[in-house]
């Protein structure tokens, strides 16, 4: 009994202490670290500041609104799976500088270094950072032709995403124009953006236009909005020049007539 009492008088401490350490270890491994994290939230907790009741507020707020963008997100995928929704491939582009434009017809028309070389054709979609800017009117080997939004000729159908009221935009010569609804009395409101839409006959619908800056209900002989344009058309310098299946050989002519079909009234036969 004299060696190992003379032993564990030497090494007791030590084998205690090692002891609790591989203990410890296996509890925080099988609790994985509750205990600890509630012991650094109880030591820590004097000294976090006390959330406000306006802060509790929001932070339940975005709880909620971060679940409904769950479920909506989920109920919208299930349709897309029962109606058989194919989602449309990206878009992809020929990106072209723009080397002319003209301080008579700065808000009509502009031209990009890319032709018909680099595969633009007559009636391309040009985009900004932002939204449209217009479509390609004219092309040669090696430059293009863009007539823009903002030129008084151009009229594009478009959309109001939120309400989905229709109607068309028309340039005025600046970064705003003008949209003229089909209806009435269109559900309407400043800051709704506005996309093109399936009526218009040379822009594919769903590209970004802009957003309503304000709203007169009272013009005759239909509503107006003016909308702010996304794209920065008065300083342009680089743009995307992509594809457009709805182009046709019509979209020669630089003076651009009405294009969009306004949708048949309800109950009439088109």
């Amino acid at each position: 009994m004299f060696t190992p009492r003379r032993w564990w008088d030497r090494h007791g401490l030590q084998t205690v202490l090692v002891g609790l350490a591989l203990g410890a270890a296996w509890f925080i491994r099988q609790t994985q670290g509750a205990v600890v994290l509630e012991m650094y939230r109880w030591a820590v907790h004097p000294f976090q500041p006390t959330p406000t009741l306006e802060e509790r507020l929001i932070n339940a707020r975005t709880a909620e609104l971060q679940e409904r963008l769950t479920e909506l997100e989920g109920q919208n995928q299930r349709l897309q799976d029962l109606v058989g929704y194919v989602a449309p491939a990206n878009r992809k582009g020929v990106v072209a500088a723009v080397i002319g434009r003209s301080a008579d017809h700065w808000w009509q028309q502009l031209t990009i270094d890319r032709g018909s070389n680099d595969g633009i054709q007559i009636g391309a979609i040009v985009t900004g950072v932002g939204g449209v800017v217009g479509r390609v009117i004219s092309v040669t080997p090696n430059t293009s032709r863009v007539l823009l939004l903002s030129d008084p000729t151009s009229q594009v159908g478009v959309t109001v995403s939120r309400s989905r009221y229709t109607g068309y935009m028309r340039g005025q010569a600046g970064n705003r124009v003008v949209m003229e609804f089909f209806d009435k009395v269109p559900d309407v409101r400043p800051g709704d953006a506005v996309s093109t839409s399936s009526f218009s006959q040379l822009f594919p619908p769903g590209l970004p236009i802009g957003r309503i800056e304000s709203i007169n209900l009272s013009k005759s002989p239909a509503p107006e909005a003016v909308i702010e344009l996304s794209a920065p058309i008065s300083h342009l310098e680089w743009v995307n020049v992509s594809s457009n299946q709805k182009a046709t050989h019509k979209d020669v002519a630089p003076t651009v007539a009405p294009e969009i079909q306004a949708p048949a009234p309800t109950g009439v036969q088109p």
